[in-house]
């Protein structure tokens, strides 16, 4: 309950004791913020047995029908208007209110933190909201200017190239040292610039050097091609070239995807 309650309603979304690297300008948009959420749209659900003057209404969030008795959550800023108590959750992430505490917008029920989010954006990194005019914004998360580092070595990346490691951005050299797939044929990183081609979950260069066929060196980037044993090749004749005692290759594809790499 403890840790629902803290995901659901963030003590440094209303708390500025909780934000102390915030400066004074942020601080007064805090309070401001904070104080007009409380003011304009922070309730408590009532759980009560539904009155006889509202039976057979229909449940707010999934409309079937509430009868005289049954055990129903009302919510006095949205009128009256009752939920079956499983259905009382938060319009975003759907998970049922702590203690029936909820903020309204619109005639939606939201928990604290996605509430909040209607409105500020989120740092990505200190999970605070944001309150300054600029933040840096990557694959659809946003940071605070100065959080914006690599999640290896803390670098700050405002300004400089970066990689997506699982959510997080990593610098080009963490990334290359620590993440990159290494080419099945010359053995080097796959580095953050370099486009990867990909075949049964090994990696290499997509270069004509590096993926070409192992016997005749024809490049191979976007053409048929046959594998044995981590080998490519362009056609069956040259896997048979290179075991003469096999009569068929391990696996043959008709084509093959190139791509940057995943992270890139």
């Amino acid at each position: 309950r403890a840790r629902a309650l803290l995901q659901q309603l963030p003590p440094q979304d209303c708390d500025e004791r909780y934000c102390p690297d915030l400066a004074e300008e942020e601080r007064r948009q805090l309070r401001a913020f904070s104080a007009r959420r409380r003011r304009e749209a922070l309730g408590q659900g009532l759980a009560c047995p539904v009155p006889g003057p509202c039976h057979g209404c229909p449940c707010k969030k999934c409309g079937r029908r509430l009868n005289k008795g049954d055990p129903g959550i009302s919510a006095s800023r949205l009128g009256d208007q009752f939920w079956h108590p499983s259905c009382f959750s938060c319009h975003f992430c759907h998970q049922p209110l702590v203690d029936l505490i909820y903020f309204q917008q619109d005639g939606r029920i939201y928990c604290g933190r996605h509430h909040a989010e209607l409105f500020r954006p989120r740092c990505a990194s200190c999970d605070q909201l944001i309150f300054m005019e600029e933040c840096i914004e990557a694959e659809g998360r946003r940071w605070h200017l100065e959080h914006f580092c690599c999640l290896e070595c803390d670098v700050p990346l405002r300004g400089q190239r970066y990689v997506m490691k699982s959510g997080q951005p990593c610098c080009c050299s963490c990334f290359e040292s620590l993440f990159a797939e290494l080419c099945q044929a010359c053995g080097d990183p796959i580095g953050a610039d370099s486009e990867e081609a990909t075949h049964q979950g090994l990696h290499w260069h997509a270069r004509a050097a590096c993926f070409c066929c192992s016997l005749c060196r024809k490049p191979l980037h976007g053409q048929p091609l046959t594998s044995r044993r981590g080998r490519l090749f362009c056609s069956e004749t040259c896997s048979l070239g290179r075991d003469a005692s096999s009569t068929a290759s391990d696996s043959s594809d008709s084509a093959f995807a190139s791509a940057p790499s995943p992270d890139s």
